[in-house]
């Protein structure tokens, strides 16, 4: 009888997705000795975190985390991370996975010293998709302000222009390169980590709720985007109509989760993330009225079952129990009015507010694009770990809803069982 061999064990792990969740399962792996490569889609790392203002349970501003994290990538020299990159193919075994990646241009090469130059003389505007297309940013800009790599990017739209022939020329450093292109590496890899993390539901397609019709309702990672400091405001939380501070606001929670029409599933951050949000909106509006709508106050914790009473004490919070069943908006002096039903009280509530910030829920990417290796989806989209297969796990959002401080134990975790896939080959 002859013994069956099979390709040795490979001595890397992949981790897909740069997000909290990705950088640590990369550091945790890397630390102890392993090579790791990151493939991160976005032309930065940080993921949705780098665009909080802050973040439970110490409610730091991002930077609190991300620019440790990435001194120890930076530091690590087993650690590989390819931006503007997507994984095309996954071949292969535990063990011993032959993983095709495509790499994007960014049109900037290593040269960059984020001078400005290309951006100073570059005059085409694009709308900032980092801040959800709040504001207006040069075609030739860094993604945010502690972005890493720190290195410009030149927006496809501009290639072949007369924008793009000036960002190069005032480029001191011979950093702008217009000829980049598209290029597909493979990589070989005992196993792969996918940390592809969420996406915001889409609001617009909750119709009662008014998002995309109404200019005075946004939805809560709009909401992180005008508190944050490097924010389209300047970290002031303003109207979008007029730019006026709101007087009154109101939260609308389980914005299209829990809801069999759209997500039929709790996201775990949404009441919590109100919660924290309209502590941003009491701070610098002492007198402002918060009216926060909800179907059942999730609190999943200690610490947050205190912050949330906290808040109770508020006299200037009202917590109303009901399903919102719709939201309008008055033409003429952009005022919002929230119809829900009190399920306490059985009363119908029309609550006119300056403002509304719909708690959209989380939904993982995967839902929206299947990756391209052999996993396995639950109804919603969230990739199913396989423990007996071994070799291809997700961590953080990508598996199930959770807020930064889950996602870390989970990324620990799914470091571990990657290290043991290729320790028991």
């Amino acid at each position: 009888m002859t013994e069956e061999k099979t390709a040795p064990a490979s001595g890397s792990i992949m981790v897909v997705g740069g997000g909290i969740s990705g950088l640590t399962t990369a550091l945790e792996a890397a630390e102890v000795g392993y090579e790791v490569f990151i493939v991160e889609k976005n032309p930065y790392l940080g993921g949705r975190v780098a665009q909080l203002n802050q973040y439970f349970p110490k409610l730091c501003p991002p930077t609190c985390g991300l620019e440790i994290n990435f001194r120890r990538i930076k530091d690590n020299p087993r650690i590989k991370v390819f931006t503007l990159a997507e994984i095309e193919k996954v071949d292969g075994t535990p063990g011993n996975y032959n993983v095709a990646v495509k790499i994007n241009p960014r049109y900037v090469n290593a040269n960059c010293t984020c001078c400005g130059a290309c951006a100073d003389a570059c005059q085409t505007e694009i709308n900032s998709p980092f801040d959800f297309e709040m504001q207006k940013i040069k075609a030739a800009h860094l993604p945010y302000n502690m972005a890493f790599p720190a290195r410009y990017i030149l927006s496809p739209a501009i290639i072949g222009t007369e924008d793009a022939r000036r960002a190069k020329e005032a480029c001191k450093y011979d950093a702008v390169d217009l000829d980049m292109q598209a290029k597909s590496i493979n990589l070989n890899v005992g196993a792969v980590v996918f940390a592809t993390g969420w996406e915001p539901y889409d609001a617009a397609k909750i119709d009662n709720l008014g998002f995309g019709r109404y200019t005075n309702i946004i939805t809560n990672m709009m909401m992180e985007r005008l508190a944050s400091p490097n924010g389209p405001t300047g970290g002031r939380i303003l109207r979008p109509s007029d730019d006026k501070g709101p007087e009154s606001v109101a939260f609308v929670q389980c914005a299209g989760s829990r809801d069999e029409n759209h997500l039929p599933y709790c996201s775990y951050i949404c009441c919590m993330a109100s919660l924290k949000q309209a502590t941003y909106v009491r701070e610098r509006y002492p007198e402002a009225r918060i009216y926060i709508f909800y179907i059942d106050m999730r609190a999943p914790g200690y610490r947050y079952e205190k912050f949330y009473q906290k808040l109770k004490e508020d006299e200037n919070v009202f917590f109303i129990k009901g399903k919102v069943a719709e939201v309008d908006e008055d033409a003429g002096n952009g005022n919002v009015t929230v119809v829900a039903e009190n399920a306490v009280t059985g009363e119908k509530v029309r609550q006119e507010v300056e403002m509304a910030v719909l708690a959209t829920g989380m939904q993982p990417s995967t839902a929206l694009n299947k990756l391209p290796a052999d996993l396995k989806y639950n109804a919603d989209g969230f990739i199913v770990n396989d423990f007996t297969k071994g070799g291809l796990f997700a961590a953080g959002c990508a598996n199930k809803p959770a807020d930064v401080v889950s996602s870390n134990q989970n990324a620990t975790g799914m470091a571990l069982k990657a290290i043991q896939t290729l320790v028991n080959r």
